[in-house]
């Protein structure tokens, strides 16, 4: 009841400053007032000013943090993506090179049929007294395939097909100590045998002594024996071993075929290798 009664009090005694107010500052005694006020705000308005300013920096300051983020990660993933773009274009790049050499030597080289193929697999054999060195191609019977068709690069004989399946094939390379295959100095036309010997060269052995050997000759390919075409690059000699009190002088071959690094190679389909025994056998029973 109290608050009621005294409502009009206050309500006068407001409308009364008010006009007091305006009647003052029309007589022009409010302007001190109003700096002595103005000049108090005056620390309250620039620590406002502060606050909202350091609010607003850090608002942009956090925005441009996401943004960066943001953009970083999405020049991470174009740059990954790049990189994988990159690294295929390398591939294939390798892989072009790779197939143009192999058709220039099936150009300069026409007596022969080809086949393109791919290494998938490899093979070496942990027994040193039986130490084996095949790599599987992805050609078999389907293709054409057959056993002891030679392999070869442009860079020269790899080996030949040991097995078939109708998909793949096994090959065995050249340097393994199976292998065997009848050869030609190219400068003296000297023959011999080279085989693959355990630390992965080559030995070329029964090199008649007075023959004339030396480091740096090529070594080819004879085709003696009809097991190999003739005239494949094997490799070029790096040592000659000659002892007087042996029938015959040895030579040891690097292969110019780097076994370690094949990829793809070709396989000699149009080659017939002759079994010379069985041939002459064959023939002495037509005869009896």
């Amino acid at each position: 009841m109290t608050a009621a009664r005294n409502r009009p009090l206050f309500i006068g005694l407001i409308l009364a400053l008010l006009f007091l107010g305006f009647a003052l500052d029309r007589l022009g005694y409010m302007s001190g007032v109003r700096t002595f006020v103005q000049t108090a705000l005056v620390p309250l308005q620039e620590a406002t000013t502060g606050v909202a300013q350091n609010v607003s920096a850090q608002l942009e300051q956090s925005q441009s943090v996401q943004l960066l983020q943001a953009r970083n990660a999405e020049l991470e993933a174009l740059n990954n993506k790049l990189m994988v773009d990159n690294v295929r274009l390398r591939e294939l790049e390798r892989e072009n090179e790779l197939l143009r050499q192999l058709l220039n030597y099936t150009r300069s080289n026409l007596q022969f049929s080809y086949q393109t193929t791919t290494v998938i697999g490899r093979s070496i054999g942990v027994d040193p007294t039986n130490l084996l060195y095949f790599v599987y191609v992805n050609v078999g019977a389907r293709d054409g395939i057959a056993e002891n068709m030679p392999v070869i690069t442009d860079r020269g004989l790899v080996g030949r097909v040991t097995a078939v399946g109708p998909n793949l094939a096994q090959v065995l390379m050249l340097i393994d100590p199976a292998s065997a295959v009848n050869a030609l100095i190219q400068n003296s036309r000297v023959t011999g045998l080279v085989r693959g010997n355990i630390d992965g060269t080559l030995i070329m052995e029964r090199i008649p002594q007075d023959a004339k050997v030396n480091p740096g000759d090529i070594v080819l390919t004879s085709g003696l024996g009809g097991n190999f075409p003739d005239k494949l690059v094997i490799g070029q000699v790096t040592e000659v071993v000659k002892r007087d009190q042996d029938m015959f002088q040895t030579a040891r071959i690097r292969p110019t075929v780097d076994f370690g690094k094949l990829e793809t190679m070709l396989i000699i389909t149009s080659f017939q290798p002759v079994d010379f025994e069985a041939e002459i056998l064959r023939a002495q029973e037509s005869e009896n």
